[in-house]
């Protein structure tokens, strides 16, 4: 869910050398801006997960009067959403790097996207879409940035920074964690029902959220001493107003493509891959036979983390309406909130994290390769699947319903195999990229995940059908997903070696 929003710990996080990193006072340990950077980002991830449970929910009761005939567009909705705000990272971290520096793209980014998200609480489909591009815009710009700041607060040989991290991907899943939960008891208990949601009070209190993200940050920035801060002489406030019109540009485009539909979007982001993959593969030539054949290795792997994401994020689109509609929830009188499952893989997260991480340091020599571990990570997705197969071919009751434990562990499963392969794959780009052009190696990871979750909201389309998800349908579509995560993983184990041979002694 998380991990890929945690920059890499590299040196491309350190600031230049002719600013030399402040001395901070420390809590626990850790210097202190570390702990508002945490809760900025536990609110902003607050802000941004408040929404994942309600928004296809929220599509099929609002714009389709709850008919199932709605589900696939709502799936395809999400996916195109997600695959934007990940392409939008890559344009946000230029913003920062090149023209507003980090602090001013995070307080920009936070107020666009606050503003998208009480947009998107307005009962109309036109203003809906708006919303969701605005949000993206604003998650952009401050997505990539407020990562790559908590790296700049140690130095690469600073034995608190591995740990640093940690703390801080903790606030990511706290906040991923407990806003499903929070904004449930709004939505059904306190301003609506179980039977009628009030999803606008969901996204109401998503901005809310943001904008305490955004204050938080806006009077604890002063702890920074400068990091992050724009260079001097660099044009002051003006800079700020241009980019904030360049939000307002951004934001029409950013509604057509979402408008036009995943599979128009399909194609754009395909044919800018493509353009990505071509210049970094010339830059890889022109360096040399090593940097080609790991531009070639990084190629590949980008191959195969947009078939892990496209199934992945099945978990905010079909799998929301499975839990819905499919999955014995009740416990006696309680019903189990259907939002509650976004939490499942927080809690996975925080829970298992630090246990695979033991493993892979247990495992010294026999440690899995890159290549292998991505491979991992398709074959924990595709067990997910085959246990979804197995439920709703076999476990089926009266009344068309599958066990609630099985949903359950879906989620974990999946888990397991996102700890296996998200955590490498940044590291994998600084290791692997071309040294002139990390950042677009960087853009490359992000735009195949993009890629990812836009086919995702197409795949969840097709598991839905025409006019609802069914037990037939959903297991149609998961047993591909099952026979494809297999395939892939086993071909990926397969191929490892010539893979390990192209990264030339990378580990």
């Amino acid at each position: 869910m998380s991990v890929d929003a945690v920059a890499p710990k590299s040196a491309s996080d350190q600031p230049p050398p002719s600013a030399p990193i402040p001395e901070f006072k420390t809590i626990l340990g850790h210097p202190k801006p570390l702990w508002m950077l945490f809760m900025t980002e536990f609110w902003e991830r607050f802000a941004f997960y408040g929404i994942r449970w309600a928004l296809v929910l929220y599509i099929v009761a609002q714009f389709f009067g709850g008919d199932g005939s709605g589900q696939a567009p709502a799936g395809r909705t999400y996916g195109a959403y997600l695959a934007l705000v990940y392409a939008a990272a890559i344009f946000g971290g230029y913003v920062a790097d090149r023209v507003l520096g980090y602090q001013r793209s995070i307080l920009v980014g936070a107020s666009v996207m606050a503003a998208g998200l009480f947009l998107i609480a307005v009962p109309n489909q036109q203003l809906f879409e708006i919303g969701l591009a605005t949000v993206v815009v604003g998650n952009g710009l401050f997505k990539p940035n407020i990562s790559a700041m908590v790296g700049q607060l140690y130095g690469v040989s600073d034995p608190r920074r591995d740990s640093g991290f940690t703390i801080f991907y903790m606030g990511i899943n706290l906040g991923a964690m407990i806003s499903p939960v929070l904004t449930q008891q709004l939505a059904e208990r306190v301003f609506g029902t179980q039977a009628m949601p009030s999803y606008k009070i969901v996204f109401i209190a998503s901005g809310i959220g943001m904008l305490i993200s955004l204050v938080w940050f806006l009077i604890g920035r002063a702890q920074l001493k400068g990091i992050g801060a724009p260079a001097p002489n660099t044009g002051g406030f003006a800079r700020v107003i241009y980019v904030l019109l360049g939000c307002i540009v951004a934001i029409p485009c950013v509604y057509f493509m979402l408008a036009a539909g995943a599979n128009v979007l399909q194609g754009i982001l395909s044919v800018l891959f493509v353009a990505l993959a071509v210049l970094l593969l010339a830059e890889g030539i022109r360096e040399g036979k090593v940097q080609r054949d790991r531009v070639i290795a990084m190629l590949i792997i980008f191959a195969f983390n947009v078939l892990f994401w496209m199934f992945f994020e099945q978990a905010g689109s079909s799998f929301t309406f499975l839990a819905d509609n499919i999955v014995n929830r009740q416990f006696g009188d309680w019903t189990f909130p259907t939002a509650w499952f976004q939490s499942v893989n927080s809690i996975a997260i925080i829970t298992l994290a630090p246990i695979i991480a033991w493993i892979w340091i247990a495992m010294r020599n026999a440690n899995p390769s890159i290549p292998r571990k991505f491979g991992l990570g398709l074959l924990f997705n595709g067990l997910a699947f085959l246990l979804l197969m197995f439920a709703l071919s076999s476990l089926v009751n009266d009344a068309g319903k599958i066990p609630f434990w099985t949903l359950f562990m879906v989620y974990v499963i999946q888990s397991v195999g996102e700890l296996c392969l998200s955590p490498i794959g940044l590291s994998m780009v600084t290791k692997l990229a071309p040294v002139r052009l990390v950042g677009f190696g960087m853009g490359g990871w992000f735009l195949s995940t993009g890629i990812g979750n836009n086919l995702s909201g197409i795949f969840a389309g097709v598991v839905s059908g025409e006019s609802g998800m069914s037990v037939q349908s959903a297991l149609k579509g998961y047993t591909f997903g099952f026979w494809s995560l297999l395939g892939a993983g086993v071909l990926l184990f397969l191929i490892a070696p010539l893979i390990n041979k192209l990264m030339h002694g990378v580990k």
